[in-house]
């Protein structure tokens, strides 16, 4: 491997100066930003305010954000972690952890005659064409989609059936998702959906604890990530978005640090810093080990961070709506196991490196690692709008790029 390019500090500064002034007049609430290269903080920085509602509190880098779906590569982290132990076999339908999914169906629209008059589309249900594996809850090929990102009939079952009640547990989660039918055949289609958040009842399932002390006892306390977790840690201050006329509302629950929901999500429940999470991106790149403390072997990461997805495979309609994070083949871009991986250059509309990964999440939260040019970059921000958050996340792709010498 190439050594790693310089990185000109100055060089940021445009960036840095359009989040300061965008903070100022309100255009965001405010954001944190960190960029790791070569293991050292080249850029770490507080912008705007915690909370647009309380001007008397300045954001700052110890802010705690709401990382919705940056939640996935942790709790991937996790299953790997038992997978080499032995725990865990990725190949293993996902009944044999979970029983009530050994007769889930798939729902497909399909215009039905009756009476030799042929009625609009209805919801059929059929027999999988093959069972649900662990591996396709890691890389969303499972079949299970979001309630939210569309409209399909099965898209409005899983709506009537609250299945992301903030109240629920992962085994009630998984009750409900069980008696409903899947969005398509396992492993034929990338269905950007809860396969995070069953994978975390599997991993309950296997390990005999709850999804959080699962991650607190593999991942987030042998690194030392003290602010990462389903509850906000005594002492701590949350980030909050902009609200108000013209403000879009959340796509997920509500969380209050006084009643913190019972659900432990693991597809996008997590609180954490950008400093823990650089924590967890530079361990992936030095191979699962960081500061003496082993997470993952580096064949674990190896396979982690590379494309898993089949030549072919179709994608769901909600895929575009991810953005710079798509795992579409015409993006140069698939996905592995948690995460977005480059997979070609010259084609995602930001730039990046052959082998870097990524992901972001519904409340604004982003990052990506890249190991050749031993870099990590993460933004804290909290915003509702697709645009924004979208402008920021392309902002910090060219800015730090621009800068390596």
């Amino acid at each position: 491997m190439a050594e790693a390019r310089a990185l000109a500090v100055e060089r940021l500064a445009p960036a840095r100066d359009t989040l300061a002034a965008d903070a100022s007049r309100g255009a965001i609430a405010g954001a944190v930003v960190l960029v790791c290269h070569r293991d050292e903080a080249v850029w770490f920085e507080a912008f705007g305010l915690e909370d647009p509602g309380e001007p008397s509190r300045p954001m700052r880098r110890s802010t705690v954000f709401r990382i919705a779906a940056m939640s996935r590569p942790l709790v991937a982290a996790a299953a790997l972690s038992l997978a080499q132990e032995g725990q865990l076999r990725l190949a293993d339908p996902v009944c044999e952890y979970l029983p009530e999914f050994a007769h889930v169906e798939v729902g497909c629209e399909e215009a039905v005659k009756e009476g030799g008059k042929k009625e609009g589309p209805r919801l059929v249900r059929h027999a999988p064409r093959r069972a649900m594996t662990v591996l396709d809850l890691l890389r969303h090929t499972s079949g299970l989609t979001y309630g939210m990102f569309g409209d399909s009939a099965v898209q409005r079952l899983y709506r009537e059936a609250g299945v992301m009640e903030p109240g629920q547990s992962n085994a009630e989660m998984a009750r409900k998702l069980a008696l409903l039918p899947l969005q398509c055949h396992p492993g034929e289609q990338f269905e950007y959906g809860m396969s995070t958040d069953l994978l975390g009842r599997v991993l309950e399932v296997v390990s005999g604890h709850a999804l959080g002390r699962v991650i607190a006892e593999r991942i987030t306390g042998p690194l030392g990530m003290r602010d990462t977790g389903f509850r906000l840690r005594e002492g701590a201050r949350l980030a909050r978005p902009r609200t108000g006329p013209g403000a879009p509302t959340a796509v997920l629950f509500d969380f209050d640090p006084a009643c913190p929901p019972a659900w432990q999500s693991g597809g996008a429940g997590l609180l954490s810093t950008a400093a823990d999470y650089a924590r967890f991106c530079r361990m992936l790149l030095a191979g699962g080990t960081l500061d003496g403390a082993r997470v993952l072997d580096a064949r674990s990461v190896d396979w982690m961070l590379a494309d898993q997805l089949p030549r072919g495979i179709g994608f769901g309609t909600s895929t575009e709506g991810l953005g710079i994070n798509a795992p579409l083949p015409r993006l140069g871009q698939g996905h592995g196991l948690g995460v977005g991986v480059r997979t070609h250059a010259g084609l995602a509309p930001v730039p990046g490196s052959i082998g870097d990964f990524f992901w972001g999440g519904a409340l604004g939260t982003y990052f990506w690692a890249d190991p050749g040019e031993r870099l990590v970059a993460v933004l804290m921000l909290q915003e509702n709008d697709v645009a924004v958050r979208g402008r920021y996340r392309a902002l910090l792709r060219h800015a730090v790029y621009g800068a390596l010498a």
